[in-house]
């Protein structure tokens, strides 16, 4: 009845026509890791897309995926742990599937879409779902075989930003701009600067200049 996003944003979230889900997991490692989760959800969403429409999926550095350069689907985790492991992680995914223009708030901070707009046709809601965890499956226990490394380089491939001159920037202040390198293997946002410094950044909003 409300879905919310990353640092306590509104998701807005209409009745009967998109995805809204959270799936718990309980993988067996240390909390710094559980981030790279974020990224094994993102790239499920993303596989879906492409599996149930035309349209190709990019994804936005940390947590968005998007269609013709409009976020269509939003992913947020939380997590229960303590110092030496985790009891559970949440995947809260968001994926805007039927929503018409008209009910898209005013005030977005981004430009939003849904699958329907792009591709002009209804998606099945319980179809795509299935898909989606079937992908999200099939990606964690990758994950838990062979660790984050083929989920990265797959993320990496699908990133819009990948080798391309980005702005980052934190509550809306600009903080760095530089070439976007890709992500280390905690998750976090890699940047060679102007200056020639290879910044790591942990949060903040990416913009493609």
């Amino acid at each position: 009845t409300y879905g919310k996003g990353r640092r306590g944003r509104v998701w807005s979230s209409p009745e009967g026509v998109n995805l809204y889900c959270s799936v718990v997991l309980r993988p067996t490692i240390m909390p710094h890791e559980a981030p790279q989760l974020t990224f094994l959800s993102a790239v499920a969403v993303a596989r879906a897309i492409e599996r149930t429409t035309t349209l190709r999926a990019e994804i936005k550095w940390p947590n968005d995926v998007l269609v013709a350069g409009k976020k269509v689907a939003g992913l947020l985790n939380e997590m229960c742990a303590e110092t030496d492991g985790i009891n559970f992680v949440i995947l809260g995914i968001g994926v805007n599937l039927n929503m018409s223009a008209e009910q898209f708030p005013d005030d977005l901070r981004h430009p939003a879409t849904s699958l329907q707009i792009e591709s002009g046709c209804r998606v099945a809601r319980a179809a795509f779902a299935g898909i989606m965890l079937n992908e999200l499956d099939k990606l964690y226990a990758v994950f838990l075989s062979s660790g984050f490394g083929p989920v990265r380089e797959e993320w990496q491939g699908r990133c819009n930003a990948y080798g391309r001159k980005v702005l980052v920037s934190d509550s809306g202040n600009d903080v760095i701009s530089g070439m976007f390198a890709g992500i280390d293997a905690d998750g976090a946002l890699l940047v060679h600067t102007d200056e020639g410094l290879n910044e790591r950044i942990l949060s903040g909003d990416v913009r493609v200049i």
